[in-house]
């Protein structure tokens, strides 16, 4: 596996879990499988597998390439401004992730927006 470039290495997982059966708790797990560096994100954990948990993207504190959602619009459009200031290269939005609002936000500001999944997207080599 080739090495992943430093300044793509931070994938923010927003709605991260520790419930193995949750995609969002398998997404930190492959991601680091991978040679990411999974940063959860979720404010009602103070660490997942063993990492860190962040309330927020803004608390962060570095930047961050891609931020893969697991929130429902309901959850994640009070959020857009939030997502949009993190500034990441791309936004990853899993199924049931969906937020045209959101969407349209990181549109406007330059960022690519991806519609696929995060576990797919990892072992089919399109991340």
């Amino acid at each position: 596996m080739a090495l992943i470039p430093e300044e793509k290495r931070n994938v923010a997982v927003l709605g991260a879990s520790p419930k193995p059966e949750r995609y969002s708790n398998q997404a930190v797990r492959l991601l680091a499988s991978f040679d990411y560096r999974p940063i959860p994100v979720n404010p009602a954990f103070e660490e997942i597998e063993g990492l860190t948990c962040f309330p927020n993207l803004a608390t962060i504190g570095e930047p961050v390439h891609t931020v893969t959602v697991y929130l429902g619009a309901a959850r994640s459009t009070p959020l857009i401004d939030e997502i949009v200031a993190a500034e990441p290269q791309r936004i990853i939005m899993n199924p049931g992730a969906e937020n045209d609002d959101l969407a349209a936000a990181a549109s406007s500001a330059g960022i690519e927006v991806v519609e696929g999944c995060t576990l797919v997207m990892l072992r089919t080599g399109l991340f």
